[in-house]
């Protein structure tokens, strides 16, 4: 009498534990096929400035304390200081980031 119904239970285990490891299988198939990484700003710059852009470039917040600001200018020019391969172009922008977020003027604007 016992036996029948633990070969029961033991084939609905078998079932549910397949049903959720299919569906595991293809969630893990559907997420995306790129890595979770840090997104950093692409591009695109504008004419002018905006503190939205200053601060995706440095990828900060645009309300962020001048400390994360000058420590993001400093990662980020690390990266891209022309006297180690980088771009000028890239270097004023970062630059002209860091000085919009500080609410600093120098001239009128890029030299780009």
């Amino acid at each position: 009498m016992g036996t029948p119904l633990i070969a029961g239970l033991s084939v609905a285990a078998a079932a549910m534990a397949g049903k959720y490891g299919i569906e595991a299988w293809q969630a893990f198939k559907a997420r995306p096929a790129m890595a979770r990484m840090r997104k950093f700003y692409e591009g695109g710059f504008q004419p002018v400035m905006t503190r939205r852009e200053a601060a995706l470039i440095l990828g900060v917040r645009e309300s962020a304390a001048q400390d994360k600001i000058k420590e993001a200018h400093r990662r980020v020019m690390q990266a891209n200081h022309p006297d180690a391969g980088g771009s000028d172009f890239i270097a004023s922008k970062v630059n002209e980031a860091k000085d919009n977020l500080l609410g600093q003027k120098r001239g009128s604007g890029s030299a780009f």
